[in-house]
């Protein structure tokens, strides 16, 4: 099965993330208003309709996973940071990079979609043995980017990649995890985890 996902917009939820995200000291431009976000939502809904089955069915495919939810909700708020349950997107100024980040957290989700943490459980562990010096955020991307960089070979370029690595680069577990893929190569990565699924 390969879900679909439902772009949405919600008021009351987009409302308290203009409060909350000051907080982060994060960017200090317009907050977007609702009809900005509906605009953008139906821009980047187009983008992502062109790939979303075959992504999702090579996410799939790849780590040896199963989807298990028909339906994917994708909420759009003005700012936040991202983050995959609820899958919570904020608006880029690029729509390719929204896409890019889309891909990054329905990874996350497909790890703990039903039953995938018991299958992974096996490939956690290896991951959490072989890299334990390294942070719980470093070791928890580094199949995924591993994953995230098979996806933008397969489907984008490499000039997506590299935008990815070094929008990232400030956060300095992210950075760690992608270097770790860069260096030991993400399809002996992918390879490891995989063969511990069960």
């Amino acid at each position: 099965m390969i879900p679909k996902i439902i772009f949405k917009y919600s008021w009351v939820y987009d409302q308290n993330w203009k409060e909350w995200i000051k907080i982060y000291k994060r960017k200090k431009d317009k907050y977007p208003s609702a009809k900005q976000i509906l605009n953008y939502i139906e821009k980047v809904e187009k983008l992502w309709r062109k790939d979303e089955k075959n992504i999702l069915k090579e996410l799939s495919k790849v780590i040896g996973l199963k989807w298990k939810s028909k339906i994917i909700y994708c909420y759009v708020v003005g700012r936040c940071i991202p983050f995959s349950d609820p899958l919570t997107l904020p608006v880029y100024d690029k729509p390719d990079y929204f896409i890019d980040v889309l891909v990054h957290e329905l990874i996350h989700q497909l790890f703990i979609q039903r039953g995938n943490i018991e299958k992974s459980k096996k490939a956690w562990d290896y991951i959490n043995r072989k890299y334990r010096k390294e942070p719980l955020t470093t070791r928890i991307h580094i199949p995924l980017h591993a994953i995230h960089n098979h996806i933008y070979l397969k489907f984008f370029d490499k000039k997506r990649l590299i935008r990815d690595i070094k929008l990232i680069s400030f956060l300095p577990e992210y950075k760690k995890s992608w270097e770790i893929v860069q260096r030991e190569g993400y399809e002996k990565i992918i390879e490891e985890f995989k063969r511990r699924i069960q």
